[in-house]
């Protein structure tokens, strides 16, 4: 008896698995930028649902604007090492062109398979028309 109880628990820890988000292909990076949502280049993401895809300190980055108050930003490199090339974005989702990986504009998630998500930025609103970005 005493032999299958301890066999019951090796099956049960071997079933578990972690939870935890894959998503250390951007360790060690962090960013602290501001913009100015008067400048001319940013016109697009002035109103809710609208996107801007622009370089802030030598970073290519898509910045969307879910609501009134709500803003999210991902950088346009792909997470696989070895695509120089940046990613598309088709208005619901973004791109790699060097795999076909799609990545979701919601959480950065890999849609179609497993791997890194996208780099995503954080953003506050800080004054009148101007947003920090911060990873």
């Amino acid at each position: 008896m005493k032999n299958l109880l301890l066999l019951l628990v090796f099956i049960t820890f071997l079933g578990c698995s972690s939870d935890a988000i894959n998503n250390n292909c951007f360790s060690n990076f962090s960013f602290n930028e501001t913009i100015d949502l008067n400048n001319a280049q940013y016109i697009d993401i002035q109103v809710p649902g609208g996107s801007s895809i622009t370089s802030v300190a030598a970073r290519n980055l898509i910045i969307i604007r879910r609501t009134n108050t709500a803003y999210k930003a991902f950088d346009l490199k792909c997470p696989e090492n070895d695509c120089t090339t940046t990613m598309t974005f088709d208005g619901l989702k973004l791109k790699c062109p060097c795999s076909d990986k799609e990545y979701s504009t919601l959480d950065g998630s890999p849609i179609n398979g497993e791997g890194c998500f996208a780099l995503e930025y954080s953003i506050f609103n800080v004054g009148n028309n101007t947003l920090q970005i911060t990873r």
